[in-house]
């Protein structure tokens, strides 16, 4: 027998054991990861396991895991009856249970273990996907139930933490809403069991922690945002902070309403691992609005497929501007019969496309693009090693960002100095 105070939202969490996942996302001091080693520990010490914990990188865990197991066991005066061992790194109990400690840097060092019924991925979002699913396979026993738990800091909605285990707008896939997580705190989805936790969970922390994370709020708005409330967001610099989506109906209604609107097509080529991205367009230059109301999306397409896919273009007689970099593939639908030109490129091209939709007062984008709204609603500036933004490069590869740069090529938004207006 063995007694430890906890703290009280933890409480569930430590003596469920009726979910294959348990998913765990939380704020800085939240005592997420001490819950989870002692939920672990006290398992291992009723029933004969053996646990796998990762992270990504296996130099860390010396001094986070690792050190989080001696540290419980040493509390439950536990330390005399269980072993641990350095060299390599693992914790053995009297009744044969073991915890093993591997990280995904290597990952050949994974094939050689069996019969591991617990999985712990520690700061799981720094871990690949794919590492994920390896981890999956080595989860695996002749008669164990078998848990993973992963635990995290919450990082932004494009990882695959969150795409995997709240939702991909991209692909249509909806499991929880993050939002119904932050309020109701611990909520089970079929085989998931979620938590979350903040620093007030932890009846341990000493109040001077408290305020420096508060402290957050003002001069760094993404850290607090991670580390005093725990949430999934957008990390760094947004592109286009005017971009918003609409119901389609409303927007082609607003499209009705423009006097004089201008209509564009825009496409940007791809094949494996990017994308055919097509958009149509429409101007309200009065007002400086840029409409996305239809969109085409697909990868793994030839040409000709694409051009079958794509005929009502050739039908309407509407001009696509597309990709110049292809001079290939807009011969190819040239001569099946489209109306196409390649775009203008030059030096420094793409960071001056970028401040071009950057001028428009709004981005309102259809419900029927839902790739155009996974890509461009939450966009952000890549950062160079020193933290800078990167003013033409990005977070992820958009392609119907470059759908829209070409598609608006020869136009021009008249910025506030009153610049020049084409519409070539």
């Amino acid at each position: 027998m063995v007694e430890k105070e906890v703290n009280p939202h933890f409480e569930d969490f430590i003596f469920d054991w009726n979910h294959k996942f348990y998913f765990l996302v939380g704020g800085y001091g939240s005592s997420k990861s001490y819950h989870v080693a002692l939920k672990i520990v006290l398992k291992l010490l009723e029933e004969k396991r053996t646990a796998l914990v990762v992270r990504e990188v296996y130099d860390t865990i010396r001094d986070s895991c690792f050190a989080l197991f001696e540290e419980i066991c040493i509390e439950l005066g536990l330390d005399e009856k269980i072993r641990f061992i350095v060299s390599p790194m693992q914790i053995r109990f009297p009744n044969g249970s073991k915890i093993i400690f591997k990280g995904m840097d290597k990952p050949a060092k994974l094939k050689s273990i069996h019969n591991v019924s617990i999985v712990w991925i520690e700061e799981c979002s720094e871990v690949k996907y794919a590492g994920f699913k390896e981890l999956l396979g080595r989860l695996r026993h002749p008669t164990l139930p078998l848990h993973m738990i992963l635990s995290t800091n919450p990082v932004s909605t494009a990882n695959w933490c969150y795409l995997h285990f709240f939702q991909n707008k991209k692909k249509k896939v909806f499991v929880l809403d993050d939002e119904d997580l932050y309020r109701d705190r611990i909520v089970i989805v079929k085989n998931t069991y979620y938590h979350h936790s903040v620093a007030d969970d932890n009846l341990f922390l000493p109040p001077s922690y408290i305020e420096q994370l508060d402290e957050l709020e003002t001069h760094d708005p993404d850290l607090y945002r991670i580390a005093r409330k725990g949430r999934f967001g957008v990390n760094g610099l947004i592109v286009l902070p005017q971009f918003v989506e609409w119901p389609h109906d409303s927007v082609m209604d607003a499209i009705k309403r423009i006097n004089s609107p201008i209509k564009r097509a825009g496409m940007d080529f791809g094949f494996e691992t990017s994308y055919n991205a097509l958009l149509r367009l429409a101007i309200d230059h009065q007002e400086k609005i840029l409409y996305i109301y239809w969109e085409y999306y697909k990868n793994k397409m030839t040409d000709d497929r694409t051009a079958e896919e794509i005929a009502e273009f050739k039908e309407s007689g509407e001009l696509i501007r597309a990709d110049s970099a292809e001079p290939k593939t807009i011969q190819f639908f040239k001569q099946k019969g489209f109306r196409m030109k390649g775009a203008k490129k030059f030096q420094g091209s793409r960071l001056q496309n970028t401040k071009k939709v950057k001028r428009f007062k709004k981005i309102i984008c259809s419900s029927n693009c839902p790739n155009t709204i996974a890509e461009l609603k939450d966009l952000t500036y890549a950062v160079d090693k020193n933290g800078e933004i990167i003013e033409d490069e990005f977070s992820i590869d958009p392609h119907t960002f470059s759908a829209i740069w070409y598609g608006l090529d020869g136009y021009e938004v008249s910025d506030l100095k009153g610049g020049s207006i084409s519409f070539d």
